[in-house]
């Protein structure tokens, strides 16, 4: 049996040598890789990690210790260590999270995987105790990545506040988040990395003074009374104790013994403590450690020897056509800029900073920076693009609403990984962008079916100079290109009634072939359907309304909440217009969607053919489609 094979809890580490701690250290590492190879996930941050999880594990005591972790995807070694070894579904439907999760364990405190956040729940949890009278304690691990985002520091101002708080805040500093952090913060932390000499040069001075007769103590007494200038001369870690932080380190995040007697440190303290802790991202897998874009950050399921991917992808990926089509428009025009947070490659824009490095700027993990950022841009005269995840734009809302929108600023958003993503959980779903973007004045919103539409409908959007426009589209290869049949207004017609005109099928985005397949299932029923794609889905098309008083069922079929989304908008506009056809809509439930494949999930929640076919049908038989209750998708597919 390995060592890691003995683990059942965090106990079982307190006896472990300082050998048997080095070979944990690398049974672990043979195992993430292994593990994460086999089914995909997030492989670079958590072989960083390794050391550093062992000594929190040895030091605190989980769970009644609270161990917070920002962002979650750096928890797979937690979960080794507390009990959860079977990887085999890691992320897959009924297998473990790729990030903390509570109903897995109680030693998983918040399902955290958007950045910046876990200071403010330490903040609360630490004001808990106090309340409470608790003695446990409370260890917020974060990286120099979170430390872009601003609610970081909105928790720092809050915790600095009380230093008679027991807190303890680990930062693991690797550099970088998806790639490289950058910023002012970034760079002194980049000075902090180099300055480590500092403990040995006091100690040192400490060791000859003590034995200097008759005025080596009161000079070792005037030196460490200087101690906080020294520092600020040697190691400039002052800005985190003029906060009121204690600082301490920097510490090698390899070396567990060093770890371990920082956090004993950290832990005797009475008041908030910040350990700064280097890391590597990747390390122990040359492949990773040799990869200068991410370090293998996140992988799709891989051959470890040769990193290969076991399931060849089946086409571009929306990612990639537009970022193709970003390099193109940005030779075309000069006044077209681009901004992400801290996902520069993930979202596609690496060709294009590649070739106009002074018109793009990543802002870190600070989306609402970005939005604010972009409105400045576009007041100044260009044409800003933000592009970032779907389930990201929540945490930019008011600034889109507040300072693009009411300024009437072109500003672009281009949503990577709209509507379900799957195996990344609940939290990365990007299923209310649409729903929030409806309430926005004179916001417009792209939907692409295919890479033709992003294409054409990404330079509509440049076009647009005096309002923010969306651009949306999901996490997978692109599907084959959807001629259209014909044009009614601004929408596509992609299929008509074989028919009567029975049912009017409004297919947003992506879930085109979804639509056109379920078509031709009420087909076959003798039920005439025509599938009609907006291509822009707000504001809802004027011809929308007529159109739909020619049949006896509209059906709306989106990748977003059926609260507030799509369908919402177009009931809305066929009342404006006096409009009484019965509406349905098939959509995302309004719940938080476990993790599995993207295919998995989209059937569990009755967006396929069969199951849209299958209820249109019963909603038609019924003579009302408002009165008929939504069937089991399951039930309905067989």
């Amino acid at each position: 049996m390995t060592i890691l094979e003995s683990i059942r809890g965090p106990r079982d580490l307190k006896g472990l040598t300082e050998a048997e701690n080095c070979q944990l250290a690398s049974e672990i590492r043979e195992f993430l890789v292994r593990a994460v190879a086999r089914t995909g996930g997030h492989l670079g941050p958590n072989l960083g990690v390794v050391e550093l999880t062992i000594a929190l594990h040895r030091v605190f005591d989980s769970p009644a210790d609270r161990i917070l972790w920002d962002t979650g995807h750096q928890s797979y070694v937690h979960k080794l260590l507390t009990g959860r070894q079977d990887f085999s579904k890691l992320r897959g439907k009924g297998g473990l999270s790729g990030y903390p999760s509570r109903e897995e364990s109680a030693h998983d405190v918040i399902e955290n995987s958007h950045a910046s956040t876990v200071l403010g729940w330490a903040d609360g949890l630490a004001k808990a105790n106090q309340v409470l009278g608790r003695s446990d304690h409370v260890v917020a691990v974060t990286g120099d990545g979170a430390l872009t985002g601003g609610m970081a520091w909105e928790a720092l101002n809050n915790i600095a506040a009380a230093r008679d708080r027991p807190l303890v805040i680990v930062v693991n500093d690797n550099e970088r988040s998806y790639a490289p952090t950058i910023g002012g913060l970034a760079d002194h932390l980049a000075t902090l990395r180099t300055t480590d000499g500092y403990e040995r040069f006091l100690a040192r001075c400490k060791d000859v003074l003590q034995h200097t007769p008759v005025v080596g103590q009161p000079l070792y007494g005037s030196l460490h009374g200087a101690k906080k200038g020294l520092k600020d001369f040697i190691a400039p870690q002052g800005m985190f104790e003029d906060l009121g932080l204690k600082y301490v380190g920097p510490v090698d995040g390899h070396d567990i013994a060093a770890i371990e007697s920082a956090l004993r440190r950290a832990k005797r303290f009475h008041g908030p403590v910040l350990v700064h802790c280097l890391t590597e991202k990747g390390r122990g897998y040359a492949a990773a450690e040799e990869d200068e874009a991410d370090r293998f950050h996140a992988v799709a399921a891989m051959n470890p020897l040769t990193c290969e991917p076991l399931a060849p992808a089946n086409g571009p990926s929306w990612t990639s056509v537009f970022g193709d089509e970003m390099a193109k428009i940005g030779a075309e025009r000069p006044d077209v800029v681009a901004i992400t947070a801290a996902m520069l490659h993930p979202v596609g824009l690496g060709k294009f900073a590649a070739a106009f490095p002074d018109r793009f700027w990543d802002v870190g993990i600070a989306e609402q920076h970005a939005a604010v950022s972009a409105a400045g841009l576009a007041t100044g005269g260009l044409h800003p693009v933000v592009a970032v995840y779907a389930t990201f734009l929540n945490r930019a809302f008011d600034q889109l609403l507040m300072d693009v929108a009411l300024h009437k600023c072109g500003v672009t958003f281009v949503l990577d990984r709209a509507g379900v993503t799957g195996t990344d959980g609940p939290s990365h779903n990007g299923m209310w962008d649409m729903s929030l973007l409806q309430a926005v004045p004179g916001l417009r919103i792209a939907a692409p079916r295919d890479a033709d539409q992003l294409r054409a409908q990404l330079r509509e959007a440049m076009d647009v100079d005096d309002a923010p426009t969306v651009l949306r589209f999901p996490k997978e290869s692109v599907g084959p290109v959807i001629p259209a049949a014909g044009r009614v207004g601004g929408m596509d017609v992609l299929r008509r009634a074989a028919g009567p005109d029975d049912v009017l099928l409004v297919s947003v985005g992506a879930l085109a072939p979804v639509c056109m397949e379920a078509a031709g299932l009420l087909d076959e029923r003798g039920i005439g359907c025509t599938v009609v794609d907006p291509r822009w889905v707000k504001p809802v098309d004027e011809q929308l309304a007529p159109l739909a008083e020619r049949h006896r069922l509209v059906a709306v079929v989106e990748d977003n909440s059926r609260s507030g989304g799509v369908g919402s908008a177009v009931g809305q506009a066929l009342r404006d217009a006096g409009v009484d056809v019965p509406l349905r809509t098939y959509g995302i439930p309004e719940q938080f969607l476990a993790h599995a494949g993207r295919g998995e999930v989209l059937a569990d929640i009755g967006l396929t053919p069969a199951s849209i076919a299958g209820r249109i049908s019963l909603a038609l038989a019924a003579g009302d489609a408002r009165s008929v209750p939504l069937p089991n998708a399951k039930e309905t597919a067989e």
